[in-house]
């Protein structure tokens, strides 16, 4: 059935929860909970009954051993109809993203009708691995009928003590063993963006933040959450307005002994949720709701994480250049422009277009972003360079243009600014939000 008889996937309504500091207010509420506070503020939105949700997709990348289909529980303790199905995806950065275009594919084959989709994580609940030297040691322990000599064979195995201690939760790139602070590192000496030009964007996405707060750019969007200790809460805690360029550059590096990136123009460790509601154009008239955006198409473009591993406004632009079909390894995308269309006028078609490209993209060399190219891309992505004056002063209001889908794509580019082990900031109204992406990346 083609999109013209009403498969068309449209973005009907959309709500998050407040983004907060880890081991802050959501300490003890896991990614399961947090989907579910912005699950059910999106669902009441727009009068959305348990009995209405077809399926479920939802994006996660610090994922509970003990219960790792998100989605499945998201849906499970909503109420849902027992036979909703539900699926849990993660694609690092893009998780939230890659749940929404798996959930308008599936509209659009005539699968589903109302798609619940979005992303959560908690890394307050990161989990504490035993090291694996440990858990192979106990395995005959735990699996047969040990006997003395086994309980004996064990304990010898278990040494030097040191082996044997907890690991702290650490969000790596598997291959390279580096956080995205180290990488982000790498990439600002790499394309020569300074501290400078990092605390001055850093500074002005907080202000832009407290504006936008103060103003209630964001009070339709942000649903409260009480926690199970009775506290509600309703407002991001990420944002510091009244910080300033000399608070910044007494900050010291937080990933490098000479390093740029600080606690300051980096991305936090966050908690929270973002869910989105999507249905065919059909459902969406018959029950009377007005579309606000339509998804047209998309790409996903890889990177060698060896390279500039956060280059992924980079390969969003290679993606946005549009790929009619599946991206062969090293293919560079070619065909009509993919993207999403923001829905201003009664049919979504009849709005101005923003782009809903994901990238993970560095493959520098191989894409062409290498050197001075590279360096000027950075700097115009990250809102540096041209939006900068040479004395810090801001020159335009370029860099809260470009937002994706749930801020996703200006968390690219606040991965890449800060390197944070965290979410990137969403852009909104011209303004750059710290811990607007609802998923955190390795």
């Amino acid at each position: 059935m083609s999109k013209q008889d009403g498969r068309r996937a449209v973005v009907v309504t959309g709500a998050r929860t407040p983004f907060v500091k880890a081991f802050g207010d959501f300490t003890t509420m896991d990614t399961i909970a947090l989907g579910v506070a912005a699950s059910r503020g999106a669902m009441a939105k727009v009068g959305l009954g348990v009995r209405d949700i077809d399926s479920v997709v939802w994006g996660g990348v610090i994922l509970p051993s003990g219960s790792p289909n998100v989605g499945r529980e998201i849906a499970l303790d909503l109420g849902l109809d027992p036979r909703a199905e539900a699926m849990t995806v993660t694609r690092a950065c893009a998780s939230g993203l890659q749940a929404i275009t798996l959930a308008a594919a599936a509209i659009e084959r005539g699968e589903a009708d109302v798609v619940l989709c979005g992303g959560s994580d908690s890394t307050s609940n990161a989990e504490i691995k035993l090291p694996q030297k440990v858990v192979h040691a106990l395995a005959p322990l735990a699996l047969g009928k040990p006997t003395r000599s086994d309980y004996l064979a064990v304990l010898s195995q278990l040494w030097p003590i040191t082996d044997l201690l907890p690991r702290q939760p650490k969000i790596a790139e598997r291959s390279t063993g580096e956080v995205m602070g180290e990488a982000a590192e790498r990439m600002a000496r790499r394309n020569e963006v300074g501290r400078a030009e990092q605390d001055a964007f850093a500074l002005r996405s907080h202000q832009r933040a407290a504006a936008a707060i103060a103003g209630g750019v964001f009070d339709d969007e942000v649903v409260e959450v009480t926690t199970p200790e009775g506290k509600t809460v309703r407002a991001d805690g990420l944002v510091r307005g009244d910080t300033s360029l000399e608070k910044l550059a007494k900050l010291r590096a937080a990933f490098a002994k000479e390093g740029t990136l600080t606690a300051g123009n980096s991305s936090a460790l966050t908690d929270g949720g973002a869910a989105v509601v999507l249905m065919s154009e059909a459902k969406a008239r018959s029950l009377g709701l007005k579309p606000k955006a339509a998804l047209r198409s998309w790409a996903y473009v890889g990177v060698d994480p060896a390279d500039q591993l956060l280059m992924g406004p980079g390969a969003g632009d290679a993606a946005g250049a549009g790929a009619s079909g599946p991206l062969a390894r090293g293919h560079r995308p070619g065909g009509p422009a993919r993207g999403l269309r923001g829905a201003g006028a009664e049919h979504p078609e009849d709005a101005g277009e923003r782009q809903l490209r994901e990238g993970a993209a560095g493959e520098g060399e191989r894409r062409g972003y290498r050197g001075g190219r590279a360096a000027q891309r950075v700097r115009r992505l990250a809102g540096i360079g041209s939006p900068l004056r040479r004395d810090g002063r801001p020159d335009g209001d370029h860099d809260g243009q470009r937002a994706g889908a749930n801020g996703e794509e200006d968390g690219a580019s606040g991965h890449l600014r800060s390197g944070g082990v965290g979410r990137g900031g969403g852009a909104r109204k011209g303004g750059v939000i710290p811990g607007r992406s609802p998923t955190i990346a390795p």
